[in-house]
């Protein structure tokens, strides 16, 4: 870090935020650090953060060299629970594999560190400015609004994370939403004992509200639900009684943007998802005209290319969502698109007509674009080294596909030929570096995909992930279950 630098240090708010927020601000003072901007109870979003480092100017001049973002994402909080600490660039976008993997290889080796243990702790529940005599000199911590910086830019459920910050102010002030609209919008050390990932399973009070769940109330659903992650960057998007996949809503938000989210209204410079995700994007692109840009696994990748002006929306199938407004996943941001959506598909509604809905709209996309079948199962806490001998056998089976499909036409014959497989590798068009090993591909003759990749956001063992995808043209078969279509495969 260099000596004069302005950080950003905030998080989720989960257990053991305040103690290392205090940490970090001596360690700060005592590497050189001018200042340290920390947002209010050390609460900051994931893409607040990259809001905060894109947009925020000081009172004199200074901007953010760079973010630590408290958080451990969709995982659990608490004392026996999960804590992380991710850094992101002066672009706003997390660091690149060329300099997490140099902080790992320091960590081999340090002996020793510097801490101002002298400092006394900041008050960070009171907005305002702390200045300090550091060892190097002047050192100032700033705790602001955790929402003015966000908005400027731009039924929801919070889960008990950091989109709770924001909630009230966006969705009941900015937009006229009522009160009760809002779920579990209190940030806690713990999630409230809840699970903070946005998915069907741990979203419970959302899904049954929305007429998703077992049960039947008997109170008739809203037309809209959305639901955000613990640092607010993942999102689920909810109709009534119907479920939006990430994938499909990437690909109706980009199919929808110029006409209905101003900020595009001059044009999409390109359109990218990581290579799990369905192929929906990848029509929406083709017939738009678009470039499209299919990456592995992790944001940085859409950075790059949004730094590099290639790329305005992207997505990724484990409900991230945004765009080149901040180099981030935005989980609010994605709420406001479809919101942005609905509100355009009934600018002739203004009447009392019959809505379009959430649902409404996703047919329509499926009908114009066909519909990509999708689903994932996750093998979590297994073996590491089985995991790694599972894929290294995989590998081997690509250098016949004979063989393949001799075990796929053994198990299913009524499943499509493997005409393809590959073990997914990215070059990055921007900056030449190459990423290795990012999953492996089976391509079936009728546009079907299998893939396998092992992930690392887990806390235990290792998990194995399985994507399994069916493109559907026919427009009469695109109204199926999921799971029945999926069923050969």
């Amino acid at each position: 870090m260099d000596v004069g630098a302005t950080l950003v240090v905030s998080g989720d708010g989960r257990y053991f935020s305040k103690d290392a927020v205090q940490i970090i601000i001596k360690m700060s003072a005592a590497n050189g650090v001018r200042r340290v901007w920390i947002g209010q109870n050390g609460l900051l979003s994931t893409p607040a953060v990259s809001a905060v480092i894109r947009e925020r100017v000081g009172a004199d001049g200074s901007k953010a060299t760079g973010a630590f973002i408290l958080t451990a994402s969709h995982n659990p909080g608490g004392p026996n629970e999960d804590f992380g600490i991710k850094y992101n660039m002066e672009n706003g976008g997390p660091a690149p594999e060329a300099l997490t993997d140099k902080i790992f290889e320091n960590t081999k080796t340090i002996k020793e560190y510097l801490i101002a243990d002298e400092l006394r702790e900041v008050d960070i529940s009171t907005i305002g400015v702390t200045n300090f005599s550091g060892p190097d000199g002047p050192f100032d911590v700033e705790v602001f609004d955790s929402a003015s910086d966000y908005v400027k830019l731009m039924s929801y459920d919070a889960l008990h994370g950091v989109a709770g910050a924001y909630a009230n102010r966006i969705f009941v002030e900015e937009l006229g939403a009522q009160q009760s609209s809002l779920l579990n919008c209190t940030p806690k050390e713990d999630f409230g004992g809840g699970h903070p990932d946005p998915n069907l399973t741990y979203a419970k009070e959302l899904v049954e509200r929305m007429g998703l769940g077992k049960s039947n109330s008997g109170v008739e659903p809203p037309e809209f639900g959305a639901a955000a992650d613990g640092d607010a960057d993942r999102n689920m998007i909810l109709g009534k009684r119907f479920f939006v996949t990430p994938s499909d809503s990437v690909a109706i938000i980009a199919a929808n943007a110029v006409g209905a989210i101003p900020y595009f209204s001059s044009g999409l410079k390109g359109v990218a998802r990581s290579m799990p995700t369905s192929a929906a994007l990848d029509v929406v692109a083709k017939s738009l005209n678009l470039k499209f840009f299919e990456v592995p696994t992790g944001w940085k990748f859409f950075g790059n290319l949004m730094d590099a002006g290639q790329c305005s929306i992207c997505g990724e199938e484990s409900f991230g969502t945004g765009s080149d407004h901040i180099r981030e996943k935005d989980g609010i941001w994605a709420v406001l698109a479809w919101l942005s959506i609905l509100a355009y598909k009934n600018k002739d509604n203004i009447n009392g007509d019959k809505l379009v809905t959430v649902e409404d709209i996703v047919r329509q996309h499926w009908a114009t674009y066909g519909r990509h079948y999708y689903t994932r199962y996750d093998y979590e806490n297994v073996d590491a080294g089985g995991a790694k001998d599972l894929m290294a056998n995989m590998v081997k089976m690509m250098s016949s596909l004979d063989e393949v499909n001799t075990i796929v036409k053994g198990a299913r014959s009524d499943v499509s030929k493997v005409v393809n497989a590959d073990e997914f590798e990215y070059k990055d068009p921007v900056d030449g570096s190459v990423s290795k090993h990012q999953g492996i591909r089976f391509l079936f003759e009728d546009g079907s995909r299998l893939v396998f990749r092992l992930s690392g956001t887990g806390s235990e063992g290792a998990t194995i992930r399985l994507y399994i995808e069916q493109y559907e043209k026919d427009p009469s078969k695109i109204g199926r279950d999921s799971q029945e279509a999926l069923a050969p495969l």
